[in-house]
């Protein structure tokens, strides 16, 4: 799994990582900005993702019924990991909570495969203020999901993490944006 996760950093490096002058979804300027849609929505991405953050989380000890976080970032990297988890003894399933709940249909905030009750790992493609993450664990709290942690793809290393620590909630994260060579 060493080989992948460095296939993973290369692969984020190469699609991901770009610079310039960059407003991020928190109002914050950067001079550089990670848009891991481009990895994560890629075959090779799926592939790497999908058994890396399955692995991770087992290792920090989570055992969701289900997985998601707020549409769209986190979306693909649900996909990878119920994916990769097919083969297991205990196949997770996937969800994705809106930012707000639509005004027709059924009118549900959380799509897919989430009940109350379910124990869940929230996802998240890159953390940065936290907020993201903060409003798919607010959504899924008031639904009745019991939030075992957060797992995200990458931390920019902005504060987001000790916000999202700070709500009692865990965080691991596959990559961070020190490894990515970005200084921060």
């Amino acid at each position: 799994m060493a080989g992948d996760r460095a296939a993973l950093i290369s692969l984020l490096k190469q699609r991901s990582v770009r610079f310039g002058d960059f407003t991020l979804a928190s109002g914050a300027k950067s001079r550089w900005y990670i848009d891991c849609r481009l990895t994560t929505m890629s075959a090779p991405g799926q592939r790497l993702i999908g058994p890396l953050a399955l692995q991770a989380m087992r290792e920090t000890g989570w055992l969701p019924d289900a997985i998601g976080g707020l549409t769209m970032g986190a979306d693909p990297v649900a996909y990878a990991i119920a994916a990769a988890s097919m083969d297991t003894p205990k196949p997770i399933d996937a969800f994705s909570v809106r930012k707000e709940a639509k005004r027709h249909g059924t009118g549900r905030r959380i799509e897919g495969n989430f009940q109350p009750g379910a124990a869940v790992v929230v996802i998240e493609d890159v953390i940065t203020s936290g907020g993201s993450a903060l409003t798919a664990i607010d959504a899924i709290r008031e639904e009745g999901g019991l939030v075992l942690g957060l797992l995200a793809l990458v931390d920019r290393e902005a504060g987001g993490r000790q916000k999202i620590e700070a709500h009692g909630v865990s965080v691991c994260a596959l990559v961070t944006a020190t490894e990515l060579g970005m200084h921060v």
